[in-house]
């Protein structure tokens, strides 16, 4: 419906930001959360769950192709790959551009993210739905972790919401411990960890839980507009020592061999390797 009302952000309880509508395009309460798109003046299309931004055309491709071609150029030989959450299709869309990956799984626990993406946010994941590389399953990243098998993946990237509602499980010492066993012995996982400058305490007590499992523990920055409040931080966590320390010429070797170089509007070989070095006031959070 046609509406020239503003939709205000509540995820902070005393700062944040608000939209002008365009026009109202879904508001559906699923089994797990409150899912509201529509199309704003400045931004585009726009999804909300729970009343917080997860995602605008406009800005989109900075957090997607961060949040995956970070970690995929950092190993260099993923052909397995695990998505959890995720839903809009973004991200799978992003790491089925990897001529070597081989697979592809999403698991995202609703179904209704999925479904009205598709329905009114297509250009987030083009063609990625239909990739016979891609397997979508509508169902609990903490099951799907449990039950797969030892070291059967390369990388995993966790696209969720921050750890309260229905994201809350995926920063549990369970979970991590289960993504370190499915991962491969050079794997490597990565999820985001919110804005330092505001949420401080996810990204410290985040890094402190990967910590348990993962010997190599660290982050890395985008500038996301819409992701109010400076840098977001993406937790890195590796079973290997130096992929958060790859050069900016071998990245772009690989990214060359991947097929990517070139088709991206944030990530470059210098921003991969530039992002690793993080102002004080974020690495102070993590483990020394």
């Amino acid at each position: 419906m046609t509406t020239d009302s503003w939709i205000n952000e509540t995820l902070y309880p005393d700062w944040g930001q608000r939209f002008l509508v365009k026009r109202e395009l879904a508001r559906v309460q699923s089994d797990f959360q409150d899912i509201v798109i529509f199309e704003s003046f400045s931004h585009g299309r726009v999804m909300l769950l729970d009343g917080v931004v997860q995602i605008t055309e406009a800005d989109e491709f900075v957090y997607q192709e961060m949040l995956t071609h970070v970690p995929l150029l950092a190993h260099g030989e993923c052909r397995n790959v695990l998505i959890i959450g995720a839903g809009d299709g973004g991200v799978l869309r992003r790491v089925l551009q990897h001529r070597g990956v081989q697979r592809a799984v999403m698991v995202e626990i609703d179904g209704e993210v999925i479904r009205l993406a598709k329905a009114h946010l297509p250009s987030i994941a083009g063609d990625a739905w239909t990739d016979p590389r891609a397997v979508v399953i509508v169902g609990d990243g903490i099951d799907y972790v449990k039950r797969a098998a030892d070291a059967s993946f390369d990388a995993i990237i966790v696209d969720s919401t921050d750890p309260i509602g229905v994201g809350e499980v995926l920063f549990t010492d369970d979970f991590y411990a289960n993504c370190a066993r499915i991962l491969s012995p050079g794997g490597l996982i990565v999820n985001q960890c919110g804005v330092p400058a505001m949420q401080a305490d996810e990204l410290r007590e985040t890094s402190v839980r990967r910590a348990r499992f993962f010997p190599h523990v660290g982050a890395y920055v985008a500038a996301v507009p819409t992701y109010v409040g400076g840098f977001m931080t993406l937790g890195f966590a590796a079973k290997q020592p130096g992929l958060d320390r790859v050069s900016a010429e071998t990245i772009r070797v690989r990214a060359e061999a991947a097929g990517i170089l070139g088709s991206t509007q944030y990530w470059t070989p210098e921003i991969h390797a530039g992002a690793f070095h993080l102002p004080p006031y974020i690495a102070k959070h993590l483990p020394k």
